[in-house]
């Protein structure tokens, strides 16, 4: 496996895995890798003959300087797991060498960007289009994996790369749990014993709602999962929404559920947890 940390060594490996026909994967990550993630290179390794995973965290994806601080570092451990999982290549710039230049990517998104956690967290997909088109620029990938727990991400993605016509397939990515349903994130670290015990009541909700949802309003089956999340001391719904899942439109509260999706962030303490499921099968 090839660490690099200079952009000209990845755009040279690039044209000449490219000059050969070789594909390239490429899985963008801010690194404390986890289960999750590992799905995804292991995705890429099945589909193409180079696999190169970013690890850069990116300032300008987030609204407190607190929780950019906060956000773990774990490099040298983050290595040696691509290693072991087989990665082609590990892509580790410095902000200089991903922001060469200081404008910023303008898209239209078509409000994909100001509902839920564009509503709640001002700027932050600006930030992502920023990144990942730049490092869409340097990888040049054929295909780029991305996870489903980040739903509104993956549609934000899927738009920009309509919007300037890049020749990359998005692959989504299923979301990966913990044996007790809590989706895996790099924030669960962040978590006390305690807290960690008490936010399997999240997806406990969300699987429930889909026992209930093909009979259900739209507006019972939010109530339903607000209640069951809040019910718990530990736990604080942000928001609960339900909205059609390609335009992520909420839906009004008389429609029925079935064929939508139903997303949460939820305040655990200090530690904002985001989750979601689809409406749609068994």
């Amino acid at each position: 496996m090839i660490v690099c940390t200079n952009r000209e060594d990845i755009l040279r490996i690039v044209e000449e895995a490219k000059a050969v026909s070789k594909s390239i994967g490429f899985v963008p990550t801010m690194g404390a890798l986890h289960q999750g993630h590992i799905s995804l290179v292991e995705k890429s390794l099945k589909q193409n003959n180079i696999t190169i995973v970013s690890i850069f965290i990116n300032p300008k994806q987030f609204n407190q300087s607190e929780d950019f601080e906060k956000y773990p570092r774990t490099l040298n451990k983050d290595i040696e797991i691509l290693k072991k999982s087989g990665c082609s290549i590990v892509f580790v710039p410095s902000y200089e060498q991903v922001y060469q230049d200081s404008s910023s990517i303008e898209v239209n998104l078509d409000g994909l960007d100001t509902v839920l956690e564009g509503k709640f967290r001002k700027g932050h997909f600006q930030g992502v289009v920023d990144v990942v088109y730049r490092l869409f620029k340097i990888v040049s990938p054929n295909r780029a994996y991305f996870g489903k727990k980040d739903y509104q991400q993956l549609l934000i993605i899927k738009k920009m790369i309509d919007y300037f016509d890049f020749n990359i397939e998005i692959v989504p990515c299923e979301i990966i749990r913990e044996p007790d349903g809590l989706a895996l994130s790099s924030r669960n670290t962040r978590l006390s014993s305690t807290e960690r015990d008490n936010t399997k009541v999240i997806s406990e909700a969300l699987f429930e709602a889909k026992k209930i949802y093909r009979n259900n309003q739209v507006n019972i089956v939010k109530n339903f999962v607000q209640n069951k999340i809040e019910q718990n001391n530990f736990l604080s719904c942000e928001y609960v929404e339900i909205c059609d899942p390609d335009t992520l439109k909420p839906c009004s509260s008389k429609q029925k559920a079935l064929n939508k999706i139903l997303l949460t962030a939820v305040y655990c303490g200090k530690v904002r947890l985001i989750d979601n499921i689809l409406l749609d099968s068994e």
